[in-house]
């Protein structure tokens, strides 16, 4: 009986030993395999990058990538991306793709860079109001709201641009021209317009006054107005006139409406109802 127990222990240890070796062996194949599949050296950012920023070489490094997972348009050599102007944020260490630069001859940077094809940039002055106090940053949308003041009629307001795209945000010196005053700090906002679009803020903002409205990311629905002046103002959140319903007539009962008229004779007046 003893030596069929030692030959089933043995045979148990055997097996386990079996089972452990041969996934161990998995293990360092599947291990192997990985280490197989090519790479590839891939420029990324060093840092964050804003857009209109052109690259230099201290922003960008080149790690390994899997080759199977990289999309069309990365780059492999840093060099080739110097003076390159980024046209979208690319954070630290994200791949570098055609797609997120300007076309290779705009080397300028800045705002010119990034403007959409047939767009244009234009800049209108704001103050802390008007710019929602502060928190219009680039790529915010807004809408821009003009109101007209006319002495001969009542101020109207009007949306008159909606979901501008903003490019830039930010404070230039602007001097009054009188002698002796030092130039001062205004904040400033580029919008991304179309031509009819330039015309429309143009006009607003030298014959109006103009407002931003900020809006959501998500909110690109176009929402169309009336507009406002004082009659619709004051008539905001007016309570509905109460009209008193008409006296109920029993059915067979004719109504006649009488006009009462005054007859004057000598010193005597007299009223005659005549029906109508």
């Amino acid at each position: 009986m003893k030596p069929l127990i030692l030959l089933g222990a043995g045979i148990g240890v055997a097996l386990f030993t079996s089972v452990l070796a041969y996934k161990l062996l998995q293990t360092k194949t599947a291990v192997h395999e990985k280490a197989q599949e090519p790479t590839e050296m891939v420029a990324v950012a060093v840092t964050d990058l804003s857009w209109g920023t052109p690259l230099k070489k201290e922003y960008i490094k080149t790690v390994p990538f899997l080759k199977k997972s990289l999309p069309l348009g990365y780059f492999t050599d840093a060099e080739t991306l110097e003076g390159r102007v980024i046209i979208s944020p690319i954070r630290s260490n994200e791949p570098i793709f055609e797609s997120r630069l300007a076309p290779a001859g705009s080397k300028a940077g800045g705002v010119a860079a990034v403007l959409s094809p047939q767009k244009r940039a234009m800049t209108v002055k704001v103050d802390k109001v008007i710019g929602v106090s502060g928190f219009i940053h680039p790529g915010s949308r807004v809408d821009v709201i003009a109101t007209f003041n006319d002495m001969r009629t009542d101020p109207v307001t009007k949306i008159v641009l909606e979901n501008m795209l903003v490019l830039a945000a930010g404070t230039e010196m602007e001097s009054s021209g009188r002698k002796g005053e030092k130039p001062i700090q205004v904040d400033v906002i580029t919008l991304e317009v179309a031509p009819d679009e330039a015309e429309k803020l143009a006009l607003a903002s030298t014959e109006g006054k103009i407002q931003l409205a900020l809006r959501n990311f998500n909110d690109s629905e176009e929402v169309l107005t009336h507009g406002a002046n004082k009659t619709s103002l004051l008539s905001s959140y007016k309570k509905a006139e109460y009209k008193k319903p008409p006296r109920a007539i029993a059915p067979g009962v004719v109504t006649v409406n009488y006009q009462t008229v005054e007859m004057i004779k000598g010193s005597t007046l007299t009223r005659v109802n005549v029906s109508k």
